[in-house]
C-alpha cells in the first residue's frame, strides 16, 4: 500500500516494538549480504525516526529538503549527533545548500550542473559531501536519473570536484516490475558500475538501489544499500 503524498511527515503513531520485529525479520532476509539499511522516513514524523533509532538503525533517509530539515532540527542531540541523514529524493538546484548543511549523503545527483552546486556549497561549508549518481536504466520518463550515455559524459569532470566524492550508483525500478525486469535492471547497475570503474579508473563500491517492495531481488543482484520505509514502519 502507497501512502499519499499529501501525508509525507505526519506524526503518526509507531510502534516501536513492530518496527524492531521488522527490521529483525529484514535482517534474517538479507543475512547472507554485505547490506546496509537505510530507513526511509519520509512519510513519517519524529516517531519513526527515533523508533528506528531505538530499534538499531543509523541510517535515514528524506526526499524533501524543507520537510525534512524541520524533522531533524527537533530530534534529540544524541540522533542528531550519532545519525546519518541521506537526501534520496529528487534535489532542486535551488535547494542544494540546505541539503548539503543537512544531510551527510545526497542519492539522487543527476546532472553535472547540480553535481558542480553540491560541490560549491561543500566547499563553502568547509565539507566534502558524498552523493550517488542516479541512473534512470528504465527509461521512464517520470523520474529523474541519467542515461548511462549521458553519465559516461559527465563522469570525469563530476570525478574532478572538488566538493564531492562519488560513492557509487542508485536507482529506482519502476512501481509493479516483475521479477524478470527487476533482476535485469538491478544486474544491468551492476554490470554498468563494473564497466565505468575500469573505463574511468575510479572505485564506486556503493550500490543504492532495491526498496521495500523488491529489496530482496536487488541485494541478489548486488545493492549494497537498500532503502525500506514501509516495511519497517508498518
Amino acid at each position: 500500500m502507497l501512502i499519499p503524498s499529501q501525508n509525507w511527515g505526519e506524526d503518526v503513531p509507531i510502534d516501536s516494538l513492530r518496527v524492531k520485529a521488522n527490521l529483525q525479520e529484514i535482517l534474517k532476509q538479507i543475512a547472507p549480504y554485505n547490506v546496509k539499511i537505510i530507513a526511509v522516513t519520509k512519510y513519517f514524523g519524529l516517531k519513526a525516526i527515533e523508533a528506528g533509532y531505538e530499534a538499531g538503525l543509523r541510517d535515514f533517509g528524506e526526499s524533501r529538503v524543507k520537510e525534512a530539515v524541520e524533522k531533524i532540527e527537533k530530534l534529540p542531540d544524541e540522533i542528531r549527533q550519532n545519525s546519518t541523514f541521506h537526501f534520496i529524493g529528487h534535489l532542486q538546484t535551488n535547494k542544494a545548500e540546505k541539503a548539503v548543511r543537512y544531510f551527510d549523503v545526497i542519492h539522487s545527483v543527476d546532472s553535472l550542473k547540480l553535481a558542480k552546486i553540491v560541490s560549491e556549497c561543500a566547499c563553502s561549508l568547509n565539507k566534502r559531501e558524498r552523493i550517488f549518481l542516479q541512473v534512470n536504466n528504465a527509461g521512464e520518463e517520470q523520474k529523474s536519473g541519467y542515461t548511462k550515455e549521458g553519465l559516461r559524459e559527465d563522469l570525469k569532470s563530476i570525478l574532478e570536484l572538488d566538493g564531492i566524492q562519488v560513492q557509487g550508483l542508485m536507482n529506482m525500478a519502476p512501481l509493479g516490475a516483475g521479477i524478470d525486469e527487476l533482476k535485469y535492471l538491478f544486474g544491468d547497475i551492476r554490470k554498468f558500475r563494473d564497466e565505468i570503474e575500469k573505463e574511468f579508473d575510479v572505485r564506486l563500491p556503493e550500490l543504492s538501489m532495491g526498496m521495500s517492495d523488491d529489496f530482496l531481488c536487488a541485494v541478489k543482484e548486488g545493492a549494497t544499500i537498500i532503502r525500506i520505509g514501509r516495511k519497517l514502519f508498518s
